[in-house]
């Protein structure tokens, strides 16, 4: 088995493909892909065959790679149309479906995806409040949730794997707190709550699910800034190791990372520390195996990879390696 990161850098307008030996913790530089523009949020499909990655600028579309799974090597095979610039990517769990959100667009929408992996033009577009950020596929693949961070609030969604349509479920919106900013969500691997990032108070919400009507209910909320901070949070990422023992968080002003223990039954938190990371890190990601996590600087243009203690979730650095101008956002694959 071997590990292969992807690193998106937005202003080199490829994907980093890299190989982490997680014998000693390092990165390898394998190949840049390029995407031919700005590219930015990144998705591997269910069956790990391919990955799309958004590009951001003029002609705005999804890029489709296919994924050696020996090498981890990109090679691109398609791409098409997006609605607007998106700013989150994601598949339903049959991989026949892509998500998207667009911050500066305000809406969401669905394209298909072939049985050859190649995108198509999409098939919905459903306009949101402002700064749409995030839209996932609840595990079951019955619903998707979406976030607005200018409208302060989760859209829940019924979802149709056979058709891909989206319909509002009852309730429709989930208001969080008034200037909180709804970013991001991950799900616990039991399915059984979520946690939100809100981007303005750099805070998390813990929120109960329930997978038969698609919708959440708020049980926790705490902070993810260092001790001692001043000044406007910038909240970005969240990620479960794979057993969901442990959370953790990114913050681009304090250029932190923060680790919460993880409560599998109640899903309740606890915070267990701060750890300094790259310079202005908008993404990360934490390998399948769950023993390392790997983050990215967008200002230092750089990666840091941690080795995560399995008993308290400290992050030890092992290595930092140069990445593309800007990277943003980082996906780890195990090969077979």
């Amino acid at each position: 088995m071997g590990t292969v990161i992807y690193v998106s850098n937005a202003d080199s307008g490829d994907i980093s493909v890299l190989s982490l030996d997680e014998s000693t913790g390092t990165l390898a530089t394998l190949r840049a892909a390029d995407v031919g523009g700005t590219v930015m949020p990144l998705a591997i499909s269910p069956d790990q065959r391919f990955l799309y990655a958004a590009r951001r600028s003029e002609p705005i579309a999804v890029v489709a790679f296919g994924i050696d799974r020996e090498s981890g090597l990109l090679t691109k095979i398609g791409e098409a149309p997006l609605p607007d610039s998106m700013a989150y990517l994601s598949t339903d769990e049959t991989g026949r479906w892509l998500f998207s959100a667009s911050y500066g667009g305000n809406i969401v929408a669905v394209n298909p995806i072939g049985a050859d992996g190649k995108p198509r033009p999409s098939t919905q577009q459903i306009p949101t409040a402002p700064k749409a950020h995030c839209i996932r596929a609840l595990p079951g693949n019955r619903h998707v949730l979406a976030t607005s961070l200018g409208g302060g609030h989760v859209l829940q969604f019924r979802f149709d794997a056979d058709t891909g349509a989206l319909s509002p479920s009852e309730p429709y919106l989930l208001a969080m707190r008034a200037e909180a900013g709804p970013r991001h969500l991950a799900f616990h691997p039991t399915g059984a709550f979520a946690v939100l990032l809100n981007e303005l108070d750099a805070s998390l919400d813990v929120l109960a699910l329930d997978r038969t009507r698609g919708t959440l209910t708020p049980k926790q909320t705490l902070g993810t800034l260092p001790p001692g901070f001043s000044g406007e949070p910038w909240a970005s990422e969240l990620r479960f190791t794979p057993e969901g023992r442990f959370l953790y968080t990114s913050e681009r002003r304090s250029s932190t990372l923060a680790t919460f223990a993880v409560d599998a039954t109640s899903g309740a938190l606890t915070p267990r520390g701060h750890t300094p990371t790259q310079a202005q890190p908008r993404g990360f990601a934490i390998t399948p195996s769950g023993r390392f996590l790997v983050a990215a600087g967008q200002s230092s243009h750089r990666l840091s990879v941690y080795r995560i203690d399995g008993e308290t979730g400290a992050l030890t650095l092992t290595a930092e390696h140069a990445a593309g101008r800007n990277p943003n956002w980082v996906e780890a694959l195990s090969l077979a």
